[in-house]
């Protein structure tokens, strides 16, 4: 598989003319878009809209749902193949080499947009309201990588792209909601999965319940799955784990007959002082504290 360190490699290896910059990039996908039959990873960041008639598009060796136009994300060194593509109009790639951001808050702050560790599976699906708006963006920062290269060239780019990011994650919460209303609540089949793991001696098999085994068990990604129970529930995968297991626990502790200890290892904690430090942090209590509290 190649990889590509810069833009100028990855360009000249898929028959792209060279960038207008040695560190950002666009690419306009028409229907002739010469992106060919290739398996990459780059040190860049990639955002795309697209709109695909036919091929495969895998991203993170997940296979690209292209029946409606969408934006994705793809951070440094993520698997990327395609083959036998065709595109619609309107269709663009931007390629920003992490030096890029040297600098700039994006350099920090673009690791909190969670969407780059989605699947393309998971790529934001956009109205034709908010297609317009990021199509607008995209006008703008096209007008500057060909029109303008000058000090403040940078720096309008950057600002554009923080918006296109802001509008990212704003218009994932409206995706969530209508895909809850679609699927059901992912909370209910999280607790479901949970409660089946519990039931079916998961805890003294494999231990602690891991959010990556329950997103698989969904067909959804890790952060893709927390996205979604923080959008429901206020909760992330992790915790919402916890506040399950702590559930359990006081059940446990109710019946007096194990342990702090004998609990811990029961409910898949390597150590009751993890398991006891845990506790107390949900409850604010101690294990034998919230015992005894339950007998008076």
């Amino acid at each position: 598989m190649k990889h590509y360190k810069t833009l100028t490699e990855l360009h000249s290896g898929n028959g792209w003319d060279a960038p207008e910059h040695p560190l950002f990039s666009m690419i306009g996908c028409q229907a002739a878009c010469p992106l060919g039959n290739r398996e990459f990873t780059t040190d860049c960041y990639i955002i795309a809209f697209k709109k695909i008639k036919s091929g495969m598009f895998m991203y993170g060796r997940t296979k690209y749902d292209h029946d409606n136009g969408c934006l994705f994300f793809a951070k440094p060194r993520q698997i990327i193949e395609m083959k036998d593509l065709e595109f619609e109009e309107k269709g663009y790639m931007l390629m920003i080499h992490e030096d890029y951001l040297n600098g700039h808050e994006l350099f920090k702050s673009i690791n909190n947009y969670g969407f780059f560790d989605y699947d393309v599976t998971e790529a934001l699906q956009l109205s034709p309201k908010e297609e317009q708006i990021i199509l607008e963006l995209h006008a703008k920062i096209q007008g500057e990588y060909f029109n303008n290269p000058d000090e403040y060239s940078r720096e309008i780019i950057l600002s554009h792209i923080s918006s296109i990011l802001k509008y990212a994650q704003r218009f994932y919460k409206r995706q969530f909601i209508d895909r809850e209303q679609v699927i059901g609540k992912t909370a209910s089949r999280f607790n479901e999965i949970l409660k089946k793991y519990i039931d079916e001696g998961g805890l003294k098999k494999s231990g602690l319940p891991s959010v990556t085994n329950i997103a698989d068990q969904l067909f959804i990604s890790p952060r893709y799955l927390s996205d979604v129970l923080k959008q429901e529930t206020g909760k992330t995968a992790l915790e919402l784990i916890h506040i399950f297991l702590i559930s359990e626990a006081k059940n446990l502790l109710r019946l007096g007959e194990k342990g702090v200890a004998e609990i811990a290892y029961h409910l898949g904690f390597e150590n009751a002082s993890y398991f006891t430090k845990l506790f107390k942090k949900q409850t604010g209590l101690r294990p034998l504290e919230f015992r005894k509290s339950q007998l008076n």
